[in-house]
């Protein structure tokens, strides 16, 4: 059965990430959220740091790249098929040996994730060597692919003009060519496209048998077929860069694609989309984590004013403001409990690909409504730029949004409770 305290072990992980964002982050999230783009140099001791203790297995699952999975059986039937996509994989599903309960990389990520972004969700999306990209690596890649990549920043690919939500909808092609693939197709909304090392692409090898042919491909950022069209100016996030690129008979070596290279018609998808079990319960706990900077910064500008809420009464007997924020840090606690409760059973063996679906879900909407109640709760202090919380309304939205809309979370989980495939339930 899951603790639902934070495990000795790992506090003191969570609390050097809490200590870089309080005394890293915080500080510099207003300068690089003015200006756009520009490469936030301080985050290169965050990234020494991350990378020493995971060197020294002090801090493993430290960052993105620390959430990691294992091969085995899957019970769980996979994102779009009744099947089973995840066929083959497990995040990190085969640690649990007899009744051990294991407290490992995932929960850790999580845990210290939730610390970085109370800081900063852009900064955190910056830093070197923990991108999503990782995250899509340390699910699926092999060991030797794991050992050429374990210590790069990748950034991840999938999103195109036209395919959005429906990943299985992917044009990008790859056409086997000798001991290369060749990759034509457009991306946007790449995160850390233009920073990362390398870039992972998901492209189809045969587009007429749809997202069984779908794979994984990790990319040079320096491939000279992988060509930088822009840098989008954005609603929030800003310290992070996103960008759009275009693939042009872009060669790829074929020991660079991620997973089973074969077509299998039954769960072939999986390799592609276990990554999403991986990186979704990371961008839920990005959303818990902004939603307690919200929390605790507008508890303390309510407090100066003499408004504090009573945990011994009822809200009905409390003012308006101390009941509405009662109600905040109850949504609040649901979104982190879910979140843990997913990171978890992926480091104790469980298939987790429904719970990471409720925790994204639930996290991002929370995240959301809870940073617009706080900016109206701290009135014009909470629009105005003297406080962080009009940021931090703007950096929320995104995180309902990424790695799976909030409609797509509830179309899966509704999926995995009915026990139906893409083709029964649309």
């Amino acid at each position: 059965m899951i603790d639902l305290e934070v495990p000795k072990k790992l506090i003191p992980i969570v609390n050097q990430a809490r200590g870089f964002a309080e005394e890293v982050m915080r500080p510099i999230s207003r300068k690089y959220d003015l200006a756009e783009h520009e490469y936030p140099r301080e985050l290169d001791l965050v990234s020494a740091v991350i990378d020493g203790m995971t060197d020294s297995g002090v801090g493993q699952g430290a960052g993105a790249a620390g959430a990691t999975r294992t091969k085995g059986e899957s019970t769980d039937p996979g994102e779009g098929t009744h099947e089973g996509e995840l066929a083959g994989v497990g995040a990190g599903r085969r640690a649990k040996r007899g009744n051990q309960v294991r407290n490992g990389a995932n929960l850790s990520s999580v845990l210290s994730i939730m610390e970085t972004c109370r800081g900063d969700v852009g900064l955190t999306l910056s830093i070197p060597r923990q991108g999503l990209g990782n995250a899509a690596i340390a699910a699926v890649a092999n060991d030797e692919q794991k050992a050429r990549y374990g210590k790069r920043w990748a950034a991840m690919a999938i999103t195109e003009p036209d395919t959005g939500s429906d990943s299985g909808a992917i044009r990008t092609t790859a056409v086997k060519d000798g001991d290369h693939y060749v990759l034509n197709g457009e991306k946007i909304f790449v995160t850390a496209g233009e920073r990362a090392e390398l870039v992972v692409v998901w492209a189809t090898l045969d587009r007429t048998l749809g997202k069984q042919a779908i794979k994984s491909f990790v990319v040079e950022r320096s491939n000279p077929g992988l060509k930088l069209v822009r840098l989008e100016h954005k609603l929030g996030i800003r310290a992070s860069d996103t960008a759009a690129f275009h693939l042009d008979n872009c060669r790829v070596p074929a020991e660079d694609l991620l997973g089973d290279p074969e077509i299998r018609i039954e769960g072939g998808f999986g390799g592609a989309m276990a990554t999403f079990d991986n990186t979704r319960p990371l961008v839920a706990a990005m959303a818990v984590g902004l939603t307690r900077a919200c929390l605790d910064t507008t508890t303390e500008l309510l407090a100066d004013v003499g408004v504090t809420v009573d945990w011994d009464r009822t809200a009905l007997t409390q003012g308006a403001a101390a009941a509405r924020l009662a109600q905040l840090e109850a949504e609040y606690e649901a979104a982190y409990l879910l979140t843990m409760r997913a990171a978890w059973m992926a480091d104790n063996g469980r298939p987790n690909s429904m719970e990471a679906s409720m925790a994204k879900a639930k996290a991002g909407r929370t995240c959301v409504n809870v940073a617009l109640a706080c900016v109206e709760l701290a009135g014009a202090t909470g629009y105005s730029e003297s406080e962080l919380l009009e940021k931090w309304a703007r950096d929320s939205k995104i995180l309902d949004i990424f790695e799976g809309t909030q409609q797509i979370q509830l179309l899966v989980v509704a999926r995995r409770l009915l026990e139906l495939g893409s083709a029964q339930l649309k």
